[in-house]
């Protein structure tokens, strides 16, 4: 009993951290420039180049050169501050703002500013645009951050053990640099840690304790039996099925969840069958893609990017569905027509009739009453997911009601749960958010923005395309998590800045080109290394020529036909 309240009092206090830290961020953003004294009081607003906030910069009042300040200020998260001026301090020269990576600005006060000081009018500045400072930090944050990239596409390291070298790294420059050069210091570990998104965080973990909990039932034995069931042997069909069903798994637990499950059962019923394994595979690691767009939860890309830009679940459903629906049917007729010769050789009708009596077998629920409590839970998960935002309800709030609600009802062993969670993949994230926010803090992310917004101009349907194809190309090369990552604030000044994007079309562009795009290459996306690991330990590897070969077309054609959809929606 003692380990059930042990971890209610965990889950409890997660929620309440999730709950608490909306609430603390409201707070922060209501400071804005009007709720001032009306007596000797200077306001303003510190902003970058792309027109966005810029926080945590050091604002100065000073009456001559090199005299002490007189009032300090820190600009909030909305770029806001306040200087409060004494009254014996009333003639000014300047005000100096003063950011890392940014150059020092000097903004010069005339006289009258003295005189509305002194009339106790308060003093209210035009926004104060400063520039970034390009200096070594920069290009250490962008080396360390290639570095990253480049050792995840080309397999020299595990993906969270990159991702920790480079966070490492840049602590190590930071901390130690500035004892030779200033211009070494990136960032302490106080201010990367508020670059980690949390929601991100909460509901993979939230929804890995949901899967964990599910995968024992023997749903998805079910669901193969019934695949081959109602295909009647015809393997064009059971193709089709097998697709559908690891879509539709993928949009409601996530497409690496739903490989790590599907690839054993696939390789099973392929070698009975007398089909090369790899038939059957590929296509549902395609379809385990493409579907998952449909989602919130559907892609690791969709949850950085629906909690960065506030777009819901039920938003990703309606404005996306029709799009992936069209890109099945693309892709399902580019399997069915690139595997057609695989798909004919097929063994006897007595093996095949072994295969059925082998699935009907392990067919069966082994859990049906923590199923059928697993299926309540889930699917108030849903109806949540989907109204939680009227209610502003987070969705990774929902997902560790949804994992607490299982566990108490279900009351599992705990031990045995908990490491069901994937620990590996969520320091893969908390570092990765580590290297993209060094890479913001330096501002690369800012001259990203600046080369795309000078190539796209305010032309809405060019950045559109663009987006979509630009990720899903990179996407081929560089893993789309990370990439999804670092573009998240370059399609945030975009959406600010180009008339008509305040639909958020092109964070639904971003979504389609970074998770269609990891159809293109075996590195693209982390669902294809999870059935390409599996697979090769049973003896089928799908080498990174093979991958390319398959999953280029039909990169090609999904983005295609989901591009004409998101233009016709938007």
């Amino acid at each position: 009993m003692a380990k059930y309240i042990r971890a209610l009092i965990i889950v409890t206090i997660v929620v309440a951290v999730a709950l608490i830290n909306p609430v603390k961020t409201e707070y922060i953003l209501e400071t804005s420039v009007e709720d001032v004294s009306s007596y000797g009081v200077i306001v303003g607003k510190v902003i970058n180049r792309q027109r966005q906030p810029v926080a945590d910069a050091e604002i100065r009042a000073v009456t001559g050169e090199g005299e002490e300040p007189v009032a300090e200020a820190v600009s909030q998260t909305d770029g806001s501050f306040i200087l409060h001026i004494p009254d014996s301090q009333m003639q000014l020269s300047k005000v100096v703002i003063d950011r890392p990576h940014y150059e020092t600005m000097h903004v010069v006060l005339d006289e009258d500013i003295a005189e509305q000081l002194q009339d106790s009018v308060p003093v209210i500045l035009a926004d104060t645009t400063i520039y970034p400072d390009i200096n070594t930090g920069f290009w250490i944050a962008a080396a360390v951050f290639a570095f990253v990239l480049g050792v995840i596409a080309l397999g020299k390291l595990q993906n969270t053990l990159a991702a920790l070298a480079g966070s490492a790294i840049i602590f190590a420059v930071s901390y130690l640099g500035p004892v030779w050069n200033d211009d070494l210091y990136i960032f302490h570990f106080d201010e990367a840690i508020e670059y980690i998104d949390w929601n991100v965080i909460f509901l993979i973990m939230g929804m890995m304790l949901v899967i964990a909990l599910v995968e024992h039932t023997g749903i998805f034995q079910w669901l193969a039996f019934k695949s081959y069931q109602i295909s009647g042997g015809k393997i064009w069909l059971l193709l089709i099925i097998l697709m559908i069903v690891t879509g539709i798994s993928s949009a409601f637990l996530d497409n690496v969840t739903t490989m790590l499950l599907m690839t054993p059962i696939t390789i099973q019923i392929a070698i009975s069958l007398g089909i090369p394994p790899l038939a059957l595979l590929m296509p549902e690691i395609f379809a385990s893609n493409v579907v998952g767009i449909s989602t919130l939860v559907g892609t690791p890309t969709n949850i950085l990017i629906g909690s960065y830009a506030d777009i819901s679940f039920s938003d990703f459903l309606v404005n996306l569905t029709p799009g992936v629906i069209l890109a099945m049917v693309g892709l399902s007729l580019y399997s069915l027509f690139v595997y057609r010769k695989d798909l004919k050789a097929t063994r006897s009708e007595e093996v095949t009739e072994l295969l059925y009596a082998e699935l009907e077998k392990n067919a069966a629920i082994t859990q049906p009453e923590q199923l059928k409590k697993a299926g309540w839970v889930g699917a108030g998960m849903i109806v949540l997911f989907v109204f939680g935002e009227s209610i502003h309800l987070m969705p990774s709030v929902t997902a560790i009601m949804g994992a607490a609600a299982m566990l108490i009802w279900i009351r599992p062993d705990m031990e045995e749960t908990i490491q069901a969670v994937d620990w590996t993949t969520l320091l893969f994230f908390m570092a990765l958010f580590i290297c993209v926010g060094a890479i913001q803090e330096v501002g690369l992310i800012n001259v990203i923005a600046d080369f795309i917004s000078n190539l796209v101009g305010d032309n809405l349907l060019l950045a559109t395309l663009a987006l979509i194809w630009f990720s899903a190309i990179l996407s081929t090369v560089i893993a789309n998590i990370p990439f999804t990552a670092a573009m998240l604030p370059v399609v945030g000044y975009l959406t600010a800045t180009i008339p008509g994007a305040e639909t958020k079309v092109l964070f639904f562009a971003l979504s389609v080109g970074a998770a269609m795009g990891g159809n293109g290459s075996l590195i693209g996306a982390s669902a294809n290394m999870v059935a390409s690991g599996i697979s090769e330990k049973a003896g089928y590897p799908i080498t990174y020529g093979y991958f390319l070969k398959k999953g280029f077309p039909a990169l090609l054609i999904t983005t295609a036909l989901a591009t004409g959809w998101v233009l016709l929606r938007f």
